[in-house]
């Protein structure tokens, strides 16, 4: 195995030091995705899951996407989006209408409210990140965690795409 090559070990199970790594990795980022949900929830009054949608439309071209695909795109179920965006709709976040070229579908589009909402969380959210992340590492580290991500997120697509 070279450094560059990822482990090729089939059905092997992980060894002792393997998973004390894996537990390592797993409950540190539970706890720094729970601190910076806190910090969100906190500053602006909105959790990880009505950020990620209001920054999926903020980027949407004309602030807006299908249900469907603004579910792939954040990486959930639709009926878990469903029930969110019935949340985020009574406090005047989003709408949903009726996709004019598919009655079937929803359009979700940002609202005033939404994207004032978004903008305002924008800073304190970015502040969280580089405290309890970025401050964290020095920059090897920080490109070494990208490389990490880069790669499992490669392997996890191959091994989806299966």
């Amino acid at each position: 195995m070279t450094k560059d090559t990822p482990r090729q070990h089939g059905r092997q199970l992980p060894t002792a030091e393997e998973l004390r790594i894996w537990r390592d990795f797993i409950e540190t980022t539970d706890v720094l995705r729970s601190r910076i949900a806190s910090r969100l929830q906190s500053d602006s009054a909105l959790s990880p899951g009505d950020y990620a949608v209001l920054l999926a439309l903020t980027e949407a071209p004309e602030q807006q996407m299908r249900s469907s695909e603004l579910a792939a795109h954040i990486g959930w179920e639709r009926s878990r989006l469903s029930h969110h965006l019935g949340r985020m709709e009574r406090r005047g976040l989003i709408r949903r209408q009726e996709c004019a070229t598919d009655p079937r579908g929803a359009e979700v589009h940002l609202t005033a409210a939404g994207a004032e909402a978004f903008r305002g969380s924008t800073v304190p959210h970015l502040r969280a990140i580089r405290e309890l992340f970025v401050d964290a590492l020095t920059p090897e580290q920080l490109l070494a965690a990208g490389e990490i991500a880069a790669a499992l997120r490669a392997h996890l697509d191959a091994r989806q795409a299966k």
